[in-house]
């Protein structure tokens, strides 16, 4: 069974660096689309960024423009968001998430296009 596990989050002062990392893993993965997805209790799962698994194109979504960096590695199936100058308002759980759905560019930017999602680990920043 295909599985998306995640690793990296923890926490970091106001100012720094955190990357984390999605491999797939169980069963042969070939996505259109990859996400990096956050979500806190106060707020809905919100896309960060997201990349085709194909063409490699991307989406930024504003709170991450500058700050965020999503990549992929096919040939090892893992998906990576690097996130610098983290903020107190970065606090979130992270998920990753696939797309099996055709989207423009196949880059998918909405939560109702994917379809598996990793565990999601907590990213804390503090002030």
């Amino acid at each position: 069974q295909l599985q998306l596990v995640e690793s990296g989050g923890g926490l970091v002062q106001a100012g720094g660096s955190l990357r984390l990392s999605c491999a797939a893993s169980g069963d042969t993965f070939s996505p259109y689309a990859l996400g990096w997805f956050r979500q806190t209790p106060v707020k809905e799962r919100e896309v960060v960024a997201a990349i085709s698994w194909i063409g490699g194109g991307t989406y930024d979504a504003d709170s991450g423009k500058g700050r965020f960096t999503i990549s992929r590695d096919s040939a090892k199936n893992t998906l990576y968001l690097q996130m610098n100058s983290l903020e107190p308002e970065d606090t979130a759980v992270y998920y990753c998430a696939a797309s099996y759905h055709m989207c423009s560019g196949y880059v998918c930017y909405d939560r109702e296009q994917y379809h598996l999602w990793g565990q999601g680990p907590q990213v804390t920043v503090s002030s």
